[in-house]
């Protein structure tokens, strides 16, 4: 089987997860962080969970899984340790129409989640085909250390430059080249912002604020 590679936009829809262990707990995060409504359907949370429900930051619905609690959702993630539930949760979805997730199990997936590598809005995903998750996470840690938080930098100067330099047509894309080769990336990861705007100033001859956060 071959699974389509896309990036897909979350925010401010229904997600359904249903468990509440620390599996569910790390794809509730990573769903909220992409602006995702977060339902969660189990009758025990962690304290984590417990916490953002009480913050009102996820809905909980504190019963044992039933289909038509999976009404509206964009994606289901089914995260519990019962085999038949989860082989409810994925029928019920896939009748539904709606693409759900089975952690471990992708021949009740209609999707399953890459390994990835976060730096901002940068995003470097790895999948094995739900072959060898140990090698997805082992592929992971060694570009995280290649891929450091000067990448993040990176693509917010690019990103506030795109706009600007794609309204100069007789530059073209040589200006990115152009900060490649003047060793922006060593700049950054030294912290000479003064240095990494007067580069950007001569390659583009745009002025551009630094994001640190």
């Amino acid at each position: 089987m071959k699974y389509y590679p896309v990036f897909w936009n979350i925010a401010g829809k229904k997600c359904v997860v249903v468990g509440g262990g620390e599996v569910a707990e790390r794809k509730i995060k990573r769903l909220l962080d992409c602006g995702a409504k977060v339902s969660v359907i189990s009758s025990q949370l962690t304290p984590e969970l417990a916490r953002l429900t009480e913050k009102k930051i996820i809905s909980h619905i504190a019963r044992e899984y039933s289909g038509e609690q999976i009404y509206g959702a964009a994606l289901v993630i089914g995260a519990t340790d019962d085999e038949k539930t989860n082989a409810a949760i994925s029928n019920d979805a896939r009748n539904k129409g709606i693409p759900v997730n089975i952690v471990d199990d992708p021949q009740k997936c209609d999707f399953i989640l890459p390994a990835l590598v976060q730096r901002g809005d940068l995003a470097i995903a790895i999948g094995t085909g739900g072959k060898s998750p140990a090698l997805a996470r082992r592929l992971r840690e060694e570009l995280e250390a290649d891929y450091g938080e000067e990448y993040k930098i990176l693509l917010n100067i690019l990103g506030s430059l795109r706009e600007k330099m794609t309204k100069k047509s007789n530059i073209g894309q040589d200006w990115f080249t152009s900060l490649m080769a003047a060793g922006i990336l060593d700049i950054i990861r030294q912290k000479n912002w003064g240095k990494v705007k007067e580069i950007v100033k001569k390659k583009t001859g745009e002025e551009v604020e630094i994001e640190l956060d």
